[in-house]
């Protein structure tokens, strides 16, 4: 690929912190506190947008912003994994900007500014995940992620989302020494911390300390990923507003998590590498511990959000699972699932979050004949949840096929077994919520008045759930998904 110099990975992380400090200075301003929002979360998706082309011609954009050492620099560079994770995070960003105003107007909610600034760092913060050129520009903006979605996590102020926020960062942040520990020591190993397609570290050490360096690496970003059994803070940050859940899950911290775990283990270390070092069966039955375990827990919720916070952790391991078993279907999928997972589940939060505003419920108990009321909105998590599920012509459907194809290419027909015990599972704890809003009455039998949330929240919803079908019809419908996630899965195997 050739390699262009290009300001543009900068400007993208730029416009939203720049929009940050916009926001603070109109506090008192709400309307103008919401464009600078809005403005922002469009002009990120533009630009992030600009850089496909290039991308799709066959070349790299580089921007180097501070160089540090031999070896080791503050880079930028988007290839098309980046460009795939940066499409993603920066167009749902778009969505939840909207449902954000709706929903914090709705409530009334306290301490929107500080929730609108948080909600940009963020958005600049994993952006520079997206972009990041080597583990240590990696390491850097995904703490800032971390520091900067504390506030949202604890939001609400009460004892448990302060014990909420206090679990969060307990866990982020030990998760960080592991992975300080283990760019340290890839640093001493190789020399060098830049991403490379298909690895970079075989050859560098003993079997042994490689082993070693990879249980290191997949203890900090599993954490951050959610991999059972470091995944508790997860299902305790569902207490931070819907629209933080929804960014936590489709976008941000453990959507890129699971990023991090991909660069590590197909830039870092590669398919040949933990071929030899018998790493990617044991990888691969780990997270499928996680696939299952999860999906288990998540028939035990009663309340809303914490079911779905468990579908998440399930739902990710796939995409570790497929880059794990490092077939090129395998690796299509695990690529494919990143966005198709987030559009899904965005949708499922957006409607966990309306039901709210509009009814005060969270528990799936309370939610009889709510489809009769809000009939857009759960037919919008039907959609929602038969992607999850993996049936067609929702796009869950389409990445599941490639991991379970790619399963096959690896002769480990144990994980299509996995995977579609796992979909079984999906069906057992969506569906009943689907039945029960459409199909029981509401508790004292009175006649149910059709009322949606505003706009502001019901044409985000509608907007997902739409993409999420068009996206199972037409994989490279606007934004070439899955053109993308060819050329990525063919830059590691080396086609």
């Amino acid at each position: 690929m050739d390699i262009v110099y290009s300001i543009r990975p900068l400007l993208a992380i730029l416009v939203s912190l720049g929009a940050a400090a916009l926001i603070l200075a109109s506090g008192r301003r709400p309307n103008l506190r919401e464009a600078w929002t809005l403005l922002a979360a469009v002009a990120k998706f533009l630009i992030v947008l600009s850089m496909a082309p290039s991308i799709l011609n066959g070349q790299v954009l580089e921007y180097t912003v501070l160089p540090l050492s031999p070896g080791i620099s503050l880079q930028l560079r988007v290839d098309p994994f980046g460009l795939y994770f940066g499409l993603l995070a920066s167009g749902l960003w778009i969505a939840t900007s909207f449902y954000s105003i709706g929903y914090m107007r709705g409530l009334n909610e306290h301490a929107q500014t500080r929730y609108y600034f948080c909600f940009a760092v963020a958005l600049s913060s994993t952006i520079g995940v997206a972009f990041a050129a080597n583990l240590l520009t990696l390491f850097l903006f995904y703490e800032l992620l971390t520091i900067s979605t504390y506030p949202l996590v604890a939001h609400k102020e009460t004892p448990e989302a302060l014990a909420a926020g206090r679990k969060y960062l307990t866990y982020l942040l030990t998760s960080a020494v592991f992975i300080l520990f283990s760019i340290a020591y890839t640093y001493q190993l190789a020399g060098s911390l830049d991403f490379v397609a298909g690895g970079f570290l075989k050859g560098q050490g003993s079997p042994e300390t490689l082993r070693l360096l990879f249980v290191a690496f997949i203890l900090g970003f599993g954490t951050k990923a959610a991999l059972m059994p470091i995944h508790e803070w997860l299902p305790t940050a569902m207490i931070a507003p819907t629209p933080v859940s929804a960014l936590l899950h489709a976008v941000a911290v453990v959507k890129a998590g699971v990023f991090s775990c991909l660069r590590v283990i197909d830039y870092v270390f590669g398919p040949s590498l933990l071929s030899d070092l018998d790493l990617w069966l044991v990888l691969g039955y780990f997270v499928s511990i996680t696939i299952i375990g999860a999906s288990l827990l998540a028939l035990a919720q009663d309340n809303l959000k914490r079911r779905l916070a468990f579908s998440t952790i399930s739902q990710l391991s796939y995409i570790v699972l497929g880059a794990a078993l490092i077939t090129p279907s395998a690796l299509m999928g695990s690529v494919l699932h990143m966005a198709f997972h987030g559009f899904m589940k965005i949708t499922l939060f957006f409607c966990a979050g309306a039901i709210f505003v509009k009814t005060g419920k969270e528990n799936i108990s309370q939610m009889n004949g709510i489809g009769r009321r809000m009939p857009l909105t759960m037919a919008a998590f039907a959609v929602g949840a038969f992607g999850m599920a993996g049936i067609p012509p929702v796009c869950g459907f389409l990445s599941k096929w490639y991991l379970c194809l790619g399963s096959m290419e690896a002769r480990e027909a144990v994980f299509v077994l996995i995977l579609l015990t796992s979909s079984l599972l999906n069906v057992a704890y969506f569906f009943p919520v689907v039945y029960n809003a459409f199909f029981k009455k509401e508790a004292g039998g009175a006649p149910p008045v059709r009322e949606e949330v505003s706009w502001w929240m019901l044409a985000p919803i509608l907007i997902c759930a739409l993409m999420s079908l068009i996206l199972g019809l037409n994989p490279d419908a606007f934004i070439h998904f899955h053109q993308i996630a060819g050329m990525v899965a063919a830059s590691i195997r080396g086609f």
